[in-house]
């Protein structure tokens, strides 16, 4: 089975100014060009969060969605990150699953952060998202979904595991860093999954600090590679497929796990 290299960044955002973060961002992806299968990028990360998104809003046919798509045909690599989209009905906090040939996922935001007014300007999404590289089964979500375990939780039926990874992508500030590196902890046991979670560094406007510790952990909950504290940091990884099967043959808890359903 195929390895997975990813490649995390870490990075300082320059608040709302697209131009700037996309040039910024495009010199990293440039400066890491060794062949990764993925590589993920903050949430928000042309702006900063949260932001108007009557005056930096896109579309699918915008700047950044057509950024992405050089950055992935540049990169060989499908590129990840999440940036406000206008909808039919308004705006979300939009997940973008970019690949090299320029098709495109979407997933929009299911916990909007309603504690700094994010549900007033932001429709909240009701569909989860799994998208398949290379013959991993892959979960991405948006920072505060990290504190939603039903959410995030994985499925096993007709003893297949419904994801193998899962990604949240964040604007997680400092002062609650503890509570990010404890439930990405908790998300990879209780799923059995490898887990990534990417977080910025540096300040914003709003007056909120970032320490970063983007963190990529194993289904036993160990911490495989980790950003710098208040640093930017590339977090290079290779993901083991053969290990993680391994894993869940030796400790396989899934059949046990609760069923359950969804109800939005």
């Amino acid at each position: 089975m195929q390895d997975l290299k990813i490649l995390a960044l870490q990075a300082n955002l320059i608040w709302e100014n697209p131009e700037a973060n996309r040039q910024a961002f495009r010199k990293l992806i440039e400066k890491h060009l060794d062949e990764h299968h993925l590589i993920l990028l903050p949430e928000t990360f042309t702006t900063g969060f949260p932001v108007n998104p009557k005056i930096f809003a896109e579309t699918t046919a915008g700047t950044t969605m057509n950024w992405m798509k050089n950055m992935a045909v540049t990169s060989g690599a499908v590129v990840a990150g999440t940036l406000l989209l206008e909808n039919d009905s308004g705006y979300a906090n939009t997940l973008v699953w970019m690949s090299p040939d320029g098709d495109y996922r979407l997933y929009e935001k299911r916990h909007v952060f309603s504690m700094g007014g994010e549900d007033k300007r932001i429709q909240s999404g009701d569909r989860q998202l799994i998208v398949e590289l290379n013959g991993w089964k892959i979960k991405p979500m948006i920072c505060y979904d990290l504190r939603f375990p039903v959410w995030s939780k994985n499925r096993y039926l007709n003893q297949e595991f419904e994801y193998d990874l899962a990604l949240y992508l964040a604007n997680w500030p400092s002062v609650r860093s503890y509570p990010w590196r404890q439930l990405l902890i908790a998300r990879a046991i209780e799923n059995l999954a490898y887990v990534i979670g990417v977080n910025r560094v540096g300040n914003d406007d709003l007056g909120f600090d970032y320490n970063g510790f983007t963190m990529v952990l194993d289904a036993k909950g160990k911490v495989l590679a980790q950003g710098d504290e208040n640093r930017e940091t590339a977090v290079s990884v290779l993901l083991s497929k053969d290990e993680l099967v391994r894993f869940r043959e030796k400790f396989n808890v899934a059949p046990d796990w609760d069923d359950f359903e969804f109800r939005n």
